[in-house]
C-alpha cells in the first residue's frame, strides 16, 4: 500500500474536486479532452485509487478505465445524470448543488481509512 492515492480527474473540474483530494494528500493527475484508453494510460489510472468524472459527455471513458483498473472508485461529479449504459458502472454520483467538493473529498478518502 502507497503512502499517497493517487486520483485520475478527467474534464473541467470547475468545482475544484481535484483541489481539494489534493489538499488531503491525494496525487492528482488530468486527463483532458476526450478520454480515451491511451490518455488513462497515461495519467496512471492503472494505479489509481479514484477516476474521477466531471463531464458526463465522457462518460465512456469510465468502462474504459474500470477495464484498465478493475479496483478503481469510479466518482462523477457532475450536475448532470449520467447516460444509462455506464450509471451502473459508477462507484458514486454526486451533484456539485447537493454537496460541495470539500465534502465529497472528505467522504471519499474516509470511507477507504476504514478496514
Amino acid at each position: 500500500m502507497t503512502d499517497q492515492s493517487l486520483a485520475v480527474v478527467a474534464g473541467p473540474d470547475e468545482n475544484g474536486l481535484g483541489e481539494e483530494l489534493a489538499a488531503l494528500g491525494v496525487e492528482i493527475r488530468r486527463v483532458d479532452g476526450l478520454v480515451t484508453a491511451t490518455k488513462l494510460e497515461e495519467a496512471g489510472v492503472a494505479d489509481a485509487a479514484y477516476f474521477v468524472l466531471t463531464d458526463v459527455e465522457e462518460a465512456t471513458g469510465i468502462p474504459v478505465a474500470k477495464e484498465l483498473n478493475p479496483d478503481v472508485r469510479v466518482v462523477t461529479y457532475a450536475s448532470r445524470s449520467l447516460p444509462e449504459f455506464v450509471a451502473t458502472v459508477a462507484d458514486l454520483a454526486v451533484d456539485p448543488d447537493l454537496l460541495d467538493a470539500a465534502t465529497v473529498a472528505e467522504e471519499l478518502l474516509a470511507d477507504d481509512g476504514e478496514p
